[in-house]
């Protein structure tokens, strides 16, 4: 069985407050784009669970992979037999665009129909969220508003329909936890699920991204690469996550292009909304 593991950007993002436990509480919307890794899980055939990465390299053994961590977590559950996981990664990873969030909720969801396990989408979700704060909403892989620490979601509209994407993702990444501890937590100024349901062209100045201002100073290029976006005819233009992707929305596939070829150092992805 195969299947396509989506990214996701963020349509602003609040860091709203630090919790007794470390963590952070947020508010975000997520947004799925149609940019995929390629998952497939066949059953083995040897007694063990195997996984096999292909693409852009992963830094990680197999077995600290949130895929392998997905299938270990449901076996505990359900008792699985073991299978042979194939990954070939082309999300790139450090990005802000959850490639690996996604490949572990995928497996949870591929899986639940490969042996009939029948587990409804909540449990899942609940799973999926001990693996990782944003893993839950590729269970549902709708535009969601994310609260807590981004697990807990409910549906809202955003209609970017017709629009082009640009990610513009530079040679450099950002370490997430160095990020959040550079944050000075506020509560939000705008409520994001309602202004979201704008015309894109509302956003600027009032959809905002927590991490830019100390992520931008810590790497100025991207500051760079989200004013070019602007420059270009982007309508809107942030950061995603904690970085370091910057994406660009255009009101027009030949802008969208144009603009990508100007990032010759960095890996750009064009996609259709």
């Amino acid at each position: 069985m195969i299947t396509f593991p989506n990214a996701k950007i963020n349509l602003g993002l609040n860091i709203v407050e630090r919790r007794p436990d470390g963590y952070h509480n947020i508010e975000t919307v997520f947004f799925p784009i149609p940019l995929t890794d390629v998952l497939e899980i066949v059953p083995a055939n040897s007694a063990d669970t195997s996984l096999t990465c292909y693409g852009n390299p992963v830094d990680c053994p197999p077995e600290k992979n949130l895929v392998m961590k997905a299938y270990r977590l449901l076996q505990q559950r359900c008792d699985l037999p073991p299978v042979s996981i194939h990954l070939y990664k082309h999300i790139p990873d450090g990005a802000g665009l959850g490639g690996g969030s996604s490949d572990a909720a995928h497996t949870l969801l591929m899986l639940n129909k490969m042996f009939d396990l029948n587990l409804p989408h909540e449990e899942l979700a609940a799973m999926a969220a001990g693996l990782g704060a944003d893993c839950a909403y590729f269970i549902y892989n709708r535009p969601m508003m994310a609260t807590g620490i981004g697990d807990v979601l409910s549906p809202v509209d955003v209609d970017l329909k017709g629009k082009t994407l640009l990610l513009v993702k530079p040679p450099v990444g950002v370490d997430t936890r160095t990020a959040y501890s550079r944050v000075v937590p506020a509560p939000a100024q705008v409520d994001l699920a309602r202004t979201v349901k704008q015309p894109v062209e509302t956003w600027d100045g009032l959809l905002a991204n927590d991490f830019e201002p100390s992520v931008f100073a810590a790497l100025p290029q991207l500051w760079v690469i989200k004013a070019q976006l602007i420059d270009a005819g982007a309508v809107y233009a942030a950061m995603s996550g904690s970085g370091s992707t910057v994406f660009g929305i255009f009101n027009s596939d030949k802008l969208a292009e144009a603009a990508a070829d100007t990032f010759a150092d960095c890996a750009t992805f064009v996609l259709q909304l």
